[in-house]
């Protein structure tokens, strides 16, 4: 067994709360070692949707993914935390006890860490995009086929095929429609489940003609050497062609806790339940913060992930100093707070 690498806490995932807990921490003094399966920070809003406009940021009006990010690394950049990036979580042993918690975590890396707690931010587990039932499909990928947007200069200039009635498949028609030189949006049936101004902004583009929508399913592809060239949809009045050099299937992520499942901690529908004090599992000193976790009341935004890891730092802080008493400060008037972050 290697050196192990010794700090106050592990945080499981990089995304926008396990990097604001960072933060939380950072005020109390906690030091944190981050590590995710991803090979940059940012989570999901990163790795899925870095140009896709965010509108429920307190204080950002507008925000795209990476932008929180880059925003949220240069929050953090006074703490110094260090990210291990490509590595998942493989196995934890419970070292301590309830009321002196501490942690052996192994990486699928080879790496091992020791600390007092264990923060799990990791969004909804690994994901994958669901592919369509397409033969053939994966030779388009990532030349003419993508799961994702993620940068929008690749789809400039040209015709998109968009498949899905979700959020995601009506939000990259209306922001991609500025750019692309054609959307076609095609769904299986004309009724969606995305927010509803969303689809009375597609309808009145088709309705100028701006746009196309088209009912049915794709079957199969059309072109060479990975670049796409028409897809055949099939309706109800038989299958045609739709010429087009970028498609988009949005049909869904499958989510993955991954060896998560395995620590001991209660499980429910795959999310980790944990009280709404301190965002704590049933295992002292495992916290888990974000998308991952449920409660009454939950709601899956960014903003509920950035309280949960503010509310968990202070139950960290009494693990990590037990014998130190905790003074809640405010950032605007401490000089102390303001020292930590180099303002002052």
């Amino acid at each position: 067994m290697g050196e192990a690498i010794v700090t106050d806490v592990v945080i499981v995932g990089a995304g926008p709360a396990g990097l604001f807990a960072v933060f939380e921490l950072g005020l109390l003094d906690i030091k944190s070692h981050l590590i995710d399966i991803l090979a940059k920070p940012g989570g999901q809003c990163a790795e899925l949707y870095p140009e896709k406009p965010i509108y429920d940021i307190p204080g950002y009006p507008r925000v795209n993914g990476q932008e929180l990010v880059d925003n949220l690394l240069a929050q953090i950049e006074p703490f110094h935390p260090t990210f291990h990036f490509g590595e998942m979580v493989e196995r934890l042993e419970v070292l301590g006890t309830p009321e002196a918690p501490s942690f052996r975590v192994h990486t699928s890396g080879g790496e091992i860490f020791e600390s007092k707690v264990v923060i799990v931010a990791a969004g909804g587990g690994s994901f994958q995009p669901k592919k369509p039932p397409i033969e053939g499909i994966e030779a388009f990928e990532r030349k003419s086929v993508f799961y994702a947007v993620r940068k929008m200069e690749d789809f400039r200039d040209k015709h998109v095929v968009i498949v899905g009635g979700g959020d995601s498949a009506l939000d990259w028609t209306l922001n991609l429609h500025p750019i692309a030189k054609r959307i076609t949006l095609v769904h299986r049936r004309d009724d969606f489940r995305a927010a509803p101004h969303s689809v009375n902004s597609m309808r009145e583009l088709v309705a100028a003609g701006h746009m196309d929508l088209r009912l049915g399913q794709i079957v199969s592809l059309r072109g060479e050497a990975g670049e796409l060239s028409a897809v055949v949809l099939k309706g109800s009045d038989g299958e045609a062609e739709i010429a087009c050099e970028r498609l988009v299937p949005f049909f869904g992520l499958t989510m993955k806790l991954g060896p998560i499942a395995d620590w001991g901690l209660n499980l429910h529908e795959n999310l980790i339940p944990v009280d709404t004090e301190k965002f704590e599992t049933n295992v002292s000193g495992i916290f888990a913060i974000g998308d991952i976790n449920t409660y009454p009341g939950k709601l899956k935004l960014i903003l509920s992930g950035f309280h949960e890891g503010a509310l968990a730092a202070q139950k960290v802080h009494r693990y990590v100093y037990p014998d130190k008493r905790l003074s809640f400060q405010y950032t605007t008037s401490s000089s102390s707070l303001q020292k930590k972050l180099g303002v002052n």
